[in-house]
């Protein structure tokens, strides 16, 4: 599953700042969808392909903090947390209930791209993205292996394994 333009996913209340963040992302090449709250946010995850989230913690309708752990009840995408809020237990509590990455405001634009780059890199490149795609059963000729059953087949008939054999 190769994503050639990565979506990336702007939700802050401040319609401003949103369009900044937007034009920033788009003239580094990855295509945005704005949001401006919590509910909206997770409406748009759910009508697109979404490979990272920019949000806000302080929000109307549903905050950023509890729109996150809405997305990761079901999504493993990055979320960076980018907040007013500065102070050390603040980003302790951003990460610990779920982000990936916390940026204060205000932020030094070529920072939030890195960040944006070096979360995306590591999403796409090193195999989180295709986590979702992958089966717990490895085929290999006319060998089965379910790992999630722990179960054998050969030529489609069960083959019956000791707890050694199927470490092995």
């Amino acid at each position: 599953m190769e994503i050639k333009e990565p979506v990336i996913l702007v939700v802050d209340d401040d319609k401003d700042i949103v369009g900044a963040i937007a034009k920033l992302l788009e003239m580094e090449g990855y295509k945005v969808i704005k949001a401006y709250d919590g509910l909206e946010a997770l409406e748009k995850l759910t009508e697109n392909s979404i490979q990272l989230i920019l949000i806000d913690v302080m929000m109307p309708k549903l905050d950023g903090l509890s729109t996150m752990m809405k997305i990761r009840a079901t999504e493993n995408i990055p979320i960076l947390v980018f907040s007013a809020k500065s102070e050390d237990t603040d980003k302790v509590l951003g990460l610990s209930m779920g982000a990936d990455d916390y940026i204060t405001k205000p932020y030094n634009p070529m920072e939030l791209v890195a960040r944006v780059r070096s979360n995306l890199r590591r999403y796409m490149q090193l195999g989180a993205i295709d986590t979702a795609n992958k089966t717990d059963i490895i085929e290999i000729g006319g060998l089965e292996l379910d790992t999630k059953a722990k179960s054998l087949k050969v030529d489609g008939e069960p083959v019956k394994l000791t707890a050694t054999e199927l470490k092995i």
